[in-house]
């Protein structure tokens, strides 16, 4: 899918990503991850070929999770998930986290801080559906209705 200006808007702040891939026994694992876009691919980039990126290798399916700094009309925090599947790319890791480091770290910055950095893994997220709240849904935050009473009470057992 296309990615929404405003969900590339977002990326581009360097506002932080929670990467949710799935364990071997199908429970999610969660981590946060700088992020950027290659065309309508999200992309991350992993030195070592740690739990996320074996995760990534075994199951495809992968959600993204953002959180912006502005607020609802309702006064709630505006944030996007957004679900795809992704594939890793040998190499190419180092070259990304550089040039994502000058936006999550500040211009100037060497990222990784190390000579010869290993070549690691690229994750490429293809979205195909996106949520949330905010502009990127199509969709007005609607607020409960306080005089309908049935929205606050509990089930009753029968």
């Amino acid at each position: 899918m296309k990615i929404p200006p405003e969900i590339r808007s977002l990326i581009d702040s360097g506002c932080l990503a929670h990467l949710v891939t799935l364990n071997p026994n199908g429970s999610p694992q969660v981590t946060l991850v700088w992020i950027g876009l290659e065309g309508d691919e999200l992309v991350a980039g992993h030195l070592p070929r740690n739990r996320k990126v074996r995760s990534i290798q075994r199951d495809l399916r992968v959600a993204i999770s953002l959180q912006a700094e502005t607020k609802s009309s309702m006064g709630l925090t505006e944030y996007a998930v957004l679900y795809g599947e992704a594939r890793i790319q040998e190499g190419g890791a180092a070259e990304l986290l550089q040039r994502l480091a000058e936006v999550y770290i500040g211009p100037g910055v060497k990222f990784p801080p190390m000579e010869n950095p290993p070549p690691g893994y690229v994750t490429r997220i293809r979205v195909d559906r996106i949520e949330g709240v905010g502009p990127w849904t199509g969709r007005p935050v609607r607020g409960l209705d306080p005089c309908n009473e049935s929205c606050w009470r509990s089930p009753q057992p029968r």
